[in-house]
């Protein structure tokens, strides 16, 4: 079990094609398990009956928290196993790499709280429509920092996303149940995750490239600046008077979301190494579908033509754009390539 993220993809070149088939579809299932489950149990912890706990800051920082000390626990165990067995960077706590990553992680809270308020807000089978937006917020962002231009067809696929996106909100809102305070999460959250990707990459050369330990530094500077918000906005209050506090299970709960919260990241970059970018990018979509299905049988809602509709709208879009932009990238790699050829030709005298 590599955790390092380097993986020999050779190898994989010369297996039978029906044993590497079969490690995908292992993967893709496990990602998949692992997501949607992270999903259901973040909405039992965050708005649960049973538990009656109103403290999405708590849940988020307790994630954190079990996050930074199984980073530091497989650091230490692969000091004793062998390398061949398991493989994972040294972390340590390091206040310049640190404040380094400080930018990162204040976009980090905002990404992971936000989702977890919207998930709180909206329910898991309208969550995939309310935090839709990440796409969009990558074009514009991409145009206003970056100065990169988008495609037509990508402009076209985002505006099936916006379209879906405002018919949901018209169709829960019909229905009774559409929650502003979600909605507006969600966008939050669109926007989070958008700036994360552009930060993760500014961020990365202070880490050594490792993603792993950037997850670390990470998960220490949120579990920091989580305190004085816990403070600000009354949780420890709530948390002094929850009923549950001295319950196993209600701890086993908290940590096994933990769990899931850390795992999610080892799963989705085995995702990436047995597949590809734009595969894994469609697992995502079509996991979303999935979830949307499962979550209103589970739930046992009732949803209308255009609610579905509008899923659809959402999850097509960003399929299409997932896929215009997987073509995009080829196009430019081969022109690359090409140029390449043509420039060693022209040095060799051909």
């Amino acid at each position: 079990m590599a955790l390092s993220g380097d993986g020999d993809l050779g190898k994989g070149d010369r297996e039978p094609f029906l044993m590497k088939a079969m490690k995908i579809t292992m993967v893709v299932m496990l990602y998949w398990f692992i997501s949607i489950t992270m999903v259901f149990l973040n909405k039992y912890l965050l708005d649960s009956p049973s538990l009656r706990l109103d403290a999405p800051l708590f849940v988020t920082f307790y994630q954190c928290l079990v996050t930074v000390a199984l980073c530091k626990g497989l650091s230490l165990l692969s000091l004793v196993v062998p390398g061949d067995m398991m493989e994972f960077p040294s972390v340590r706590f390091d206040l310049k790499v640190l404040r380094s990553v400080l930018p990162l992680s204040v976009v980090f809270i905002g990404m992971i709280t936000f989702n977890n308020l919207c998930l709180k807000h909206l329910g898991v089978a309208f969550y995939t429509v309310g935090r839709c937006l990440s796409t969009v917020f990558n074009v514009l962002l991409s145009y206003v920092l970056l100065k990169q231009t988008t495609s037509l067809y990508a402009l076209l696929s985002c505006g099936v996303i916006l379209g879906g996106f405002w018919l949901g909100i018209d169709q829960e809102g019909a229905q009774g149940t559409l929650s502003w305070a979600g909605i507006a999460f969600g966008i939050l959250a669109s926007l989070c995750v958008s700036l994360n990707a552009i930060y993760t990459k500014k961020v990365l050369p202070a880490v050594d490239g490792s993603i792993w330990r950037l997850t670390f530094y990470n998960n220490v500077n949120a579990c920091i600046l989580f305190l004085p918000l816990l403070l600000i906005f009354g949780e420890l209050q709530t948390l002094s008077a929850f009923d549950k506090l001295q319950s196993l299970y209600f701890w086993g709960m908290m940590t096994v979301g933990g769990i899931f919260g850390f795992a999610i990241g080892y799963v989705t970059g085995m995702q990436i190494k047995f597949t590809s970018p734009l595969t894994h990018n469609i697992s995502g979509t079509a996991k979303a579908c999935a979830q949307t299905v499962i979550a209103v049988f589970y739930y046992q809602q009732a949803k209308s033509f255009l609610w579905w509709t509008s899923n659809a709208m959402v999850l097509g879009g960003s399929f299409c754009y997932t896929w215009v932009k997987g073509l995009e990238m080829k196009k430019t790699q081969d022109q690359n390539e090409q140029t390449n050829s043509n420039e060693e030709k022209s040095s060799a005298g051909v």
